[in-house]
């Protein structure tokens, strides 16, 4: 199989990078009066503006011819009719059919899904209104005041995300809380202010077994059983997304209570799923119907859109040239709206568990850059934190800013000041401030020469840091559900060219193999010998120093 690095296209590239690489994106704007034009994209109200970036017409075109040596489009056709290209699992990448609101039908194995689907998201929905309309009841005939949606990774973070995204369209007198962390703290804090005769709890795990959430669950059971005295009762305070229906069974969840989960959807790719219940239960069906249709605009558009008109394929691609020709090996995701303060870190998963990987589809380890490291914040807190180093700092980093033209409750002073920062940052990391800029300034600001020279140094911003724009209309459900499913492609593409599976994560088991195991000798309590010396030590310190109490 031959490597991306070895084609004729990537080649080309790299002669291309070292013929523009000094080239300044303040020089290549006064030179196109039409880059903005040239270089901008659009999906029903999302506007994506990709002119601040370091590229030329020739770039794209380069790009491009990349992405189609490396049969993007083929392989996006074969996600989409459902062939095996999870190949190391055995499994379809259907995350599509979840949303897929066409007559199409789409097949795993050679069977239709979407019946399934269909009857599955109804279910959810039938649930989510009983307790939304207060006809879900407790053990005490109360209604349901409190969701608690037990979980981790993509069973965790999708939903959170979702929720916090859109909670100008929850119901505020019904609560949904998270809780995701195998340290009691965070059970225990979510649990002290609530109701166990109010309170429904989602355990979400695809396997029912993954240890961080089972023993949250367990906590949780007890906790309910110390209120509600007959378990059987349980089953109105306990619901489950799981693939293991038995051992969801066993745990204590009524069979009508167990919502389905399929082998053909990755946790990351889950929340438009079952996994997204309590999305269903925090902004009602008509919303989550909205945040589907969005994913399925965003998904026609990728399916049918010619490669240089295709969003994700440009956000791959960028992503592509500054990773792998510029070098840079983080990038930034930077949202101007407060509830989106989550976004980066769902996508952090998303991306990084996705393509975090040096071994390729055939097996053989790799010898070029894959996944970049996602990080970010909102990007008002951002710029008194980390844009520093975005701006002056040694390393380039790559950042997509989101931001909506009006808000939910728009307040016209709050928003154009907000609006006016992630202008004037986007064009500040892009034209920097030059010596005979910075100078200027100083001089005007009554300075001495001498010290202005002294001072200069510090005030010269090189700038040439790109950004993507994403503008849209509001944060709504349809546009945070086009936004999410955006991003999915690009990290689908990305996997193609760097010709990884992007569906598995064997990466995460090793931790946890070796965390069954240690946990067996902290709960034996004697001293180990059989580690590694540091290992060894930190085991053997921490049995020394635990408090000495059963349980």
């Amino acid at each position: 199989m031959t490597r991306p690095t070895d084609l004729p296209q990537w080649k080309a590239l790299e002669a291309h990078f070292d013929a523009v690489k000094d080239l300044h994106m303040r020089d290549q704007f006064a030179a196109e009066p039409d880059r903005f034009e040239k270089y901008s994209l659009q999906l029903n109200d999302i506007l994506f503006d990709f002119s601040k970036n370091r590229i030329t017409d020739e770039t794209m075109q380069l790009l491009l011819d990349l992405a189609r040596v490396c049969d993007v489009e083929q392989w996006r056709d074969r996600m989409f009719a459902g062939e095996t290209i999870n190949h190391t699992e055995g499994r379809s990448v259907l995350h599509t059919a979840l949303r897929n609101l066409s007559d199409r039908p789409m097949s795993a194995a050679g069977t239709d899904v979407m019946p399934e689907v269909r009857s599955e998201l109804r279910r959810v929905k039938d649930l989510a209104e009983a307790v939304r309309t207060r006809q879900w009841r407790g053990a005490s005939n109360q209604p349901i005041t409190d969701v608690v949606s037990i979980g981790i990774g993509g069973s965790h973070l999708g939903p959170l995300m979702a929720t916090e995204a859109l909670r100008p369209y929850a119901i505020h007198d019904l609560k949904i809380h998270y809780v995701s962390n195998i340290d009691e703290n965070h059970i225990n804090n979510t649990l002290e202010v609530l109701n166990p005769e109010t309170t429904l709890f989602i355990i979400a795990s695809k396997s029912f077994t993954t240890q961080d959430t089972m023993v949250n669950a367990e906590t949780a059971k007890a906790w309910l059983l110390r209120k509600i005295d007959n378990e059987a009762d349980l089953t109105r305070h306990m619901v489950a997304v799981t693939a293991n229906v038995a051992a969801a069974t066993a745990f204590g969840i009524a069979p009508e209570n167990i919502f389905k989960m399929w082998d053909w959807v990755g946790g990351r790719y889950s929340m438009w799923s079952a996994i997204g219940l309590p999305i269903v239960i925090s902004i009602g069906s008509e919303n989550f119907d909205a945040l589907l249709a969005g994913a399925y605009a965003a998904d026609e558009h990728f399916r049918s859109a010619p490669l240089a008109q295709n969003i994700p394929v440009i956000m791959a691609m960028l992503g592509i040239w500054y990773n792998n020709f510029f070098g840079a090996e983080s990038i930034a995701v930077l949202p101007y709206d407060q509830n989106m303060h989550r976004f980066p870190a769902y996508l952090q998963q998303a991306d990084m568990e996705s393509n975090g990987k040096c071994v390729d589809r055939a097996g053989g380890a790799v010898n070029y850059e894959t996944g970049p490291i996602l990080f970010g914040e909102i990007g008002i807190a951002s710029q008194h934190a980390f844009y520093q180093l975005l701006h002056q700092g040694t390393k380039l980093v790559p950042a997509d800013m989101l931001a909506p033209v009006s808000n939910f409750r728009c307040i016209a002073r709050h928003h154009r000041a907000l609006m006016s920062n992630i202008f004037a940052q986007a064009e500040a990391l892009m034209r920097g401030k030059d010596e005979v800029e910075a100078r200027a300034e100083l001089q005007k600001s009554g300075m001495s020469a001498e010290a202005i020279d002294k001072l200069l140094p510090y005030k010269v911003f090189p700038g040439n840091r790109p950004t993507n724009i994403f503008l849209f209309y509001t944060l709504n459900p349809q546009t945070l559900g086009s936004l999410i499913a955006l991003y999915e492609h690009k990290i689908f593409v990305q996997g193609i060219i760097w010709n990884l599976n992007s569906f598995d994560q064997w990466g995460v088991e090793l931790g946890k193999q070796l965390a069954n195991h240690i946990l067996d000798e902290l709960n034996r309590g004697t001293p180990v010998d059989n580690h590694d010396a540091s290992t060894n030590g930190l085991i053997n310190y921490y049995l020394r120093m635990r408090p000495r109490r059963i349980g």
